[in-house]
């Protein structure tokens, strides 16, 4: 029979095997095993002139697009339907806002030969359609609120990429896309119509984005073809074919203007 002694060293050495091995398998795991953050970066980031693009730069720029398909048809809707002066405001941002912010995503996408999407996506075309069957005050409370949540989500992607982004020209476009976001939060929330107890519930209970995969795979890739720009219209319906601008030398600057939002002044309507 052996000591209790003897018995206790040996437990006493299963568990000092057990914390050992439990301290090296995650370190084992995150070195030698695929699927890791770092792992996960390298492969999905592609070699550029102006710097590694990874997939969240791609994402950005494809959201970027994405909320000038349906954000400017909303604003020149508003600028019509508005019942009160801010509101109309808010709309006329929206259009100059992402006028401008299109024109810069599709320089910066044929610079990247990056393909863009030409359509909103289903959530964006539904919000569109709940705008467009509202009326009076209901419109104007839909459509500060609406475009109020949708701003709020695109300023926390614009804040990630800026501060972790190795490629130049998504760096500049970020920069816009701050500027441009920023000042149509502000108009939006000058309506007087924007429900923060709403945003913070929402914002509490979500979970975080996905990815809006960019059409365009990583790797070497032929330029894509033309995307459509937004352009406002009578009957702000989706925006009609046309092609982008012209690819300009790797060396050469840009030369499209910045955009220089308006301070709204609080109306009383």
């Amino acid at each position: 029979m052996r000591s209790p002694a003897i018995n206790g060293t040996g437990l006493i050495v299963a568990g000092l095997v057990a914390t050992l091995a439990a301290l090296l398998f995650p370190l084992w795991s995150y070195e030698d095993r695929s699927g890791t953050g770092l792992d996960r970066l390298n492969a999905e980031t592609v070699s550029t002139d102006f710097g590694p693009l990874s997939a969240l730069d791609r994402d950005f720029i494809t959201k970027v697009r994405l909320a000038g398909l349906w954000e400017l048809p909303a604003g020149q809707q508003a600028e019509e339907r508005g019942t009160t002066k801010a509101v109309r405001t808010a709309g006329e941002h929206l259009v100059e806002g992402h006028a401008f912010l299109d024109a810069r995503v599709r320089e910066v996408a044929t610079r990247l030969s990056l393909e863009l999407p030409s359509q909103p996506n289903p959530q964006q075309r539904r919000w569109l359609a709940e705008l467009s069957r509202a009326r009076g005050e209901t419109y104007n409370q839909k459509f500060a609120n609406i475009l109020r949540r949708a701003h709020g989500k695109v300023f926390s992607v614009v804040a990630e990429v800026r501060a972790n982004t190795r490629n130049s020209l998504v760096r500049a476009l970020a920069d816009d896309a701050n500027t441009t976001v920023l000042d149509h939060i502000t108009v939006l929330e000058a309506t007087g119509l924007v429900d923060f107890e709403g945003i913070a519930r929402d914002a509490a209970t979500a979970g975080p984005p996905p990815l809006t995969r960019s059409p365009a795979p990583p790797g070497p890739a032929t330029s894509p073809d033309p995307a459509t720009p937004v352009t406002p219209s009578p009957t702000y319906p989706l925006p009609p074919a046309a092609s982008r601008p012209e690819p300009e030398r790797p060396n050469a600057r840009p030369q499209t203007e910045r955009y220089i939002p308006v301070t709204p002044r609080p109306h009383s309507e």
